[in-house]
Protein backbone atom coordinates (compact mmCIF):
# COMPACT_ATOMS: atom_id res chain seq x y z
CA UNK A 1 0.00 0.00 0.00
CA UNK A 2 1.19 3.23 -0.93
CA UNK A 3 1.99 5.66 1.68
CA UNK A 4 -0.81 8.96 1.23
CA UNK A 5 0.44 12.31 0.42
CA UNK A 6 -0.13 13.80 3.80
CA UNK A 7 1.61 11.20 5.85
CA UNK A 8 4.90 11.11 4.40
CA UNK A 9 7.99 12.30 6.22
CA UNK A 10 11.30 13.11 4.84
CA UNK A 11 12.53 9.78 4.58
CA UNK A 12 10.10 8.66 2.31
CA UNK A 13 10.48 11.97 -0.05
CA UNK A 14 14.54 12.23 0.14
CA UNK A 15 16.94 9.93 -0.49
CA UNK A 16 18.35 9.86 2.96
CA UNK A 17 20.90 6.66 2.32
CA UNK A 18 22.75 8.89 0.06
CA UNK A 19 21.98 12.33 1.86
CA UNK A 20 21.23 11.68 5.44
CA UNK A 21 20.10 15.34 6.10
CA UNK A 22 18.81 13.99 9.72
CA UNK A 23 22.43 13.24 10.59
CA UNK A 24 24.95 15.68 9.60
CA UNK A 25 28.14 13.91 11.09
CA UNK A 26 27.38 10.85 9.41
CA UNK A 27 30.38 10.28 6.84
CA UNK A 28 27.73 10.23 4.26
CA UNK A 29 26.56 13.72 4.61
CA UNK A 30 30.05 15.08 5.56
CA UNK A 31 31.35 13.45 1.97
CA UNK A 32 28.01 15.14 0.16
CA UNK A 33 28.30 18.30 1.87
CA UNK A 34 32.60 18.79 1.18
CA UNK A 35 31.76 18.16 -2.64
CA UNK A 36 29.21 21.05 -2.55
CA UNK A 37 31.43 23.22 -1.05
CA UNK A 38 34.09 22.44 -3.01
CA UNK A 39 31.97 22.33 -6.59
CA UNK A 40 30.44 26.23 -5.34
CA UNK A 41 33.30 27.53 -4.59
CA UNK A 42 35.02 25.96 -8.00
CA UNK A 43 31.88 26.20 -10.32
CA UNK A 44 29.05 28.43 -8.18
CA UNK A 45 26.99 25.50 -9.21
CA UNK A 46 26.17 21.93 -7.72
CA UNK A 47 23.62 18.91 -8.79
CA UNK A 48 22.95 16.39 -6.23
CA UNK A 49 21.40 13.60 -8.15
CA UNK A 50 18.60 11.49 -7.50
CA UNK A 51 18.01 13.62 -4.28
CA UNK A 52 13.94 12.60 -4.55
CA UNK A 53 13.24 9.31 -4.38
CA UNK A 54 12.13 7.52 -7.55
CA UNK A 55 8.38 6.62 -6.31
CA UNK A 56 8.17 10.32 -5.34
CA UNK A 57 9.21 12.09 -8.78
CA UNK A 58 5.46 10.99 -10.65
CA UNK A 59 4.31 12.67 -7.47
CA UNK A 60 6.26 15.63 -7.52
CA UNK A 61 5.76 16.01 -11.54
CA UNK A 62 1.78 15.87 -11.32
CA UNK A 63 1.41 18.16 -8.68
CA UNK A 64 3.34 20.46 -9.78
CA UNK A 65 1.91 20.22 -13.25
CA UNK A 66 -1.58 20.75 -11.43
CA UNK A 67 -0.13 24.23 -10.19
CA UNK A 68 1.65 25.24 -13.47
CA UNK A 69 -2.16 27.20 -14.57
CA UNK A 70 -1.58 29.46 -11.53
CA UNK A 71 1.54 31.01 -12.59
CA UNK A 72 1.44 34.49 -13.51
CA UNK A 73 2.69 34.81 -17.60
CA UNK A 74 3.28 37.91 -18.89
CA UNK A 75 5.92 38.44 -22.23
CA UNK A 76 8.17 41.39 -21.12
CA UNK A 77 11.47 43.31 -22.35
CA UNK A 78 14.04 42.81 -19.86
CA UNK A 79 17.74 42.90 -19.72
CA UNK A 80 20.66 40.65 -17.87
CA UNK A 81 20.39 43.56 -14.94
CA UNK A 82 16.54 43.22 -14.45
CA UNK A 83 16.50 47.16 -14.59
CA UNK A 84 14.29 49.57 -16.40
CA UNK A 85 14.99 49.14 -19.98
CA UNK A 86 14.77 53.23 -20.19
CA UNK A 87 18.17 52.94 -17.41
CA UNK A 88 20.49 55.81 -18.83
CA UNK A 89 23.59 53.65 -19.61
CA UNK A 90 26.83 54.28 -21.97
CA UNK A 91 27.02 52.76 -25.53
CA UNK A 92 27.79 49.50 -25.74
CA UNK A 93 26.70 48.55 -21.90
CA UNK A 94 25.48 44.96 -21.57
CA UNK A 95 22.57 46.60 -19.49
CA UNK A 96 21.21 48.21 -23.05
CA UNK A 97 21.04 44.55 -25.22
CA UNK A 98 17.23 43.60 -23.93
CA UNK A 99 15.54 40.28 -24.29
CA UNK A 100 11.51 39.38 -24.42
CA UNK A 101 11.34 37.17 -21.60
CA UNK A 102 7.80 34.80 -21.67
CA UNK A 103 8.17 32.51 -18.38
CA UNK A 104 5.71 32.57 -15.51
CA UNK A 105 5.69 32.24 -12.08
CA UNK A 106 3.68 30.28 -9.66
CA UNK A 107 3.71 32.06 -6.75
CA UNK A 108 4.02 30.95 -2.85
CA UNK A 109 0.53 31.90 -2.07
CA UNK A 110 -0.98 29.35 -4.52
CA UNK A 111 1.39 26.61 -3.72
CA UNK A 112 -0.64 24.84 -0.84
CA UNK A 113 1.61 23.94 1.86
CA UNK A 114 1.68 19.80 1.75
CA UNK A 115 2.52 19.94 -1.38
CA UNK A 116 5.40 18.16 -1.89
CA UNK A 117 8.06 21.55 -2.52
CA UNK A 118 6.29 23.03 0.23
CA UNK A 119 7.20 20.54 2.40
CA UNK A 120 10.86 20.50 1.17
CA UNK A 121 11.34 24.04 1.33
CA UNK A 122 9.92 24.31 5.31
CA UNK A 123 11.68 21.38 6.14
CA UNK A 124 14.38 22.04 9.36
CA UNK A 125 16.96 19.60 8.03
CA UNK A 126 16.66 20.35 4.59
CA UNK A 127 17.59 23.65 5.67
CA UNK A 128 20.60 23.09 8.08
CA UNK A 129 21.44 20.66 5.16
CA UNK A 130 21.40 23.34 2.67
CA UNK A 131 23.33 26.24 5.45
CA UNK A 132 26.16 23.01 5.66
CA UNK A 133 26.06 23.29 1.52
CA UNK A 134 27.11 26.50 1.22
CA UNK A 135 29.25 27.06 3.92
CA UNK A 136 26.61 29.23 6.44
CA UNK A 137 25.88 28.80 10.33
CA UNK A 138 22.00 29.50 8.97
CA UNK A 139 19.99 29.36 6.22
CA UNK A 140 16.27 31.70 6.69
CA UNK A 141 13.53 30.91 4.34
CA UNK A 142 12.48 34.34 2.54
CA UNK A 143 10.19 35.95 4.09
CA UNK A 144 8.96 37.20 0.63
CA UNK A 145 5.10 36.13 0.65
CA UNK A 146 4.85 35.16 -3.06
CA UNK A 147 8.97 34.85 -4.19
CA UNK A 148 9.39 32.64 -1.26
CA UNK A 149 8.44 29.69 -2.46
CA UNK A 150 8.05 29.98 -6.63
CA UNK A 151 6.97 26.84 -9.75
CA UNK A 152 9.01 28.37 -12.70
CA UNK A 153 7.02 27.78 -15.80
CA UNK A 154 8.81 28.06 -19.52
CA UNK A 155 6.09 26.85 -22.33
CA UNK A 156 7.34 25.61 -25.46
CA UNK A 157 8.64 28.71 -27.88
CA UNK A 158 9.67 30.87 -24.90
CA UNK A 159 12.81 30.95 -22.76
CA UNK A 160 14.38 32.36 -19.54
CA UNK A 161 17.10 34.97 -21.16
CA UNK A 162 20.31 35.87 -19.70
CA UNK A 163 19.85 37.30 -16.13
CA UNK A 164 21.28 37.69 -12.92
CA UNK A 165 20.00 36.87 -9.46
CA UNK A 166 19.00 39.40 -7.07
CA UNK A 167 20.22 36.94 -4.04
CA UNK A 168 23.80 35.37 -3.99
CA UNK A 169 22.15 31.79 -3.98
CA UNK A 170 19.67 29.54 -5.54
CA UNK A 171 18.09 26.09 -4.39
CA UNK A 172 15.80 24.53 -7.50
CA UNK A 173 15.00 21.52 -8.29
CA UNK A 174 13.18 20.66 -11.89
CA UNK A 175 10.00 18.69 -11.62
CA UNK A 176 9.52 18.37 -15.46
CA UNK A 177 11.83 18.32 -18.63
CA UNK A 178 10.87 19.78 -21.59
CA UNK A 179 10.02 17.94 -25.08
CA UNK A 180 13.28 19.59 -26.65
CA UNK A 181 15.50 22.52 -25.19
CA UNK A 182 15.26 24.37 -21.87
CA UNK A 183 18.40 23.70 -21.26
CA UNK A 184 20.34 25.30 -18.45
CA UNK A 185 23.37 27.17 -18.96
CA UNK A 186 25.45 29.50 -16.76
CA UNK A 187 28.65 31.76 -16.41
CA UNK A 188 30.15 30.82 -13.06
CA UNK A 189 31.57 33.34 -11.59
CA UNK A 190 31.67 36.08 -14.41
CA UNK A 191 31.07 38.94 -11.90
CA UNK A 192 32.24 39.72 -8.17
CA UNK A 193 31.08 41.73 -5.74
CA UNK A 194 33.35 44.36 -6.58
CA UNK A 195 33.67 43.53 -10.14
CA UNK A 196 30.49 43.66 -12.61
CA UNK A 197 33.02 42.62 -15.98
CA UNK A 198 31.09 44.20 -18.27
CA UNK A 199 33.39 43.07 -21.27
CA UNK A 200 32.53 39.32 -20.59
CA UNK A 201 29.21 40.09 -20.20
CA UNK A 202 29.00 41.39 -23.53
CA UNK A 203 31.04 39.29 -25.24
CA UNK A 204 28.50 36.38 -23.80
CA UNK A 205 25.43 38.55 -24.86
CA UNK A 206 26.87 38.96 -28.62
CA UNK A 207 27.83 35.10 -28.88
CA UNK A 208 31.65 35.28 -28.88
CA UNK A 209 31.78 34.45 -24.92
CA UNK A 210 31.16 30.68 -25.52
CA UNK A 211 34.34 29.94 -23.60
CA UNK A 212 32.59 31.31 -20.97
CA UNK A 213 29.22 29.26 -20.67
CA UNK A 214 28.34 25.51 -19.14
CA UNK A 215 26.10 23.67 -20.08
CA UNK A 216 24.28 21.93 -16.93
CA UNK A 217 22.32 18.81 -17.81
CA UNK A 218 19.11 18.46 -14.90
CA UNK A 219 16.74 15.78 -14.45
CA UNK A 220 13.53 15.83 -12.82
CA UNK A 221 14.68 14.71 -8.52
CA UNK A 222 17.83 16.31 -8.95
CA UNK A 223 18.86 19.12 -6.43
CA UNK A 224 20.75 22.13 -7.88
CA UNK A 225 22.51 24.51 -5.71
CA UNK A 226 23.45 27.73 -7.76
CA UNK A 227 25.24 30.78 -6.75
CA UNK A 228 23.08 32.84 -9.34
CA UNK A 229 24.23 36.51 -8.36
CA UNK A 230 27.57 36.43 -9.47
CA UNK A 231 26.74 33.95 -12.67
CA UNK A 232 25.03 35.10 -15.54
CA UNK A 233 22.47 32.28 -16.68
CA UNK A 234 19.91 31.28 -18.80
CA UNK A 235 17.53 28.56 -19.46
CA UNK A 236 17.21 27.89 -23.39
CA UNK A 237 14.03 28.31 -25.57
CA UNK A 238 11.88 25.35 -25.38
CA UNK A 239 10.78 23.42 -28.11
CA UNK A 240 8.14 20.98 -28.33
CA UNK A 241 4.85 20.24 -26.84
CA UNK A 242 5.48 19.59 -23.12
CA UNK A 243 6.56 22.84 -20.82
CA UNK A 244 9.83 23.10 -18.49
CA UNK A 245 8.77 23.00 -14.67
CA UNK A 246 11.51 23.71 -12.04
CA UNK A 247 10.76 24.83 -8.13
CA UNK A 248 12.83 27.56 -6.71
CA UNK A 249 13.31 27.74 -3.05
CA UNK A 250 14.09 31.32 -1.77
CA UNK A 251 16.69 31.88 1.09
CA UNK A 252 18.59 34.20 2.68
CA UNK A 253 21.28 34.99 5.35
CA UNK A 254 19.52 37.33 6.62
CA UNK A 255 15.80 37.00 8.61
CA UNK A 256 13.01 39.06 7.30
CA UNK A 257 14.29 39.31 3.80
CA UNK A 258 11.69 40.29 1.08
CA UNK A 259 11.40 41.88 -2.62
CA UNK A 260 11.18 45.02 -4.10
CA UNK A 261 8.48 46.20 -5.16
CA UNK A 262 9.58 46.64 -8.84
CA UNK A 263 10.96 43.24 -9.30
CA UNK A 264 7.94 41.79 -7.68
CA UNK A 265 5.93 43.80 -10.04
CA UNK A 266 7.42 42.40 -12.91
CA UNK A 267 7.89 38.40 -11.66
CA UNK A 268 3.77 38.26 -10.02
CA UNK A 269 1.93 41.20 -11.66
CA UNK A 270 1.23 42.75 -8.35
CA UNK A 271 2.70 43.24 -5.12
CA UNK A 272 1.22 42.67 -1.19
CA UNK A 273 1.52 45.61 1.62
CA UNK A 274 4.76 43.12 2.96
CA UNK A 275 6.50 44.56 -0.20
CA UNK A 276 5.42 48.05 0.06
CA UNK A 277 6.86 47.94 4.21
CA UNK A 278 10.07 45.74 3.42
CA UNK A 279 10.90 49.03 0.50
CA UNK A 280 10.85 51.50 3.28
CA UNK A 281 13.46 50.29 4.63
CA UNK A 282 15.44 47.89 2.18
CA UNK A 283 19.24 48.11 2.78
CA UNK A 284 21.62 46.99 -0.19
CA UNK A 285 24.58 44.20 0.67
CA UNK A 286 26.71 45.00 -2.67
CA UNK A 287 26.78 47.60 -5.32
CA UNK A 288 25.86 45.86 -8.46
CA UNK A 289 23.93 47.32 -10.88
CA UNK A 290 21.11 45.36 -10.01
Amino acid sequence: MSTPPTTLTLDHLVDTDRYPLADPDAPAARTVVDRARRDLRTHGCTVLTDFLRPPRRDTLREECAALAPRAHFATETVNVYNIATDTPLPDGHPGRRTFRRGNAFVPRDRIPADALISRLHTDPDFQRFLAACFGLPRLHPLADPLAGLVLNVVEPGMDHPWHFDTNEFTVSMLTQEATDGGDFEYCPGIRTADDERFDDVRAVLDGDGGHLVHRLPLRPGDLQLFRGRYSLHRVSPVRGARARHSAIFAYSERPGVIGSVARTRQLFGRVLPAHLAAARRTVRGDTLLD
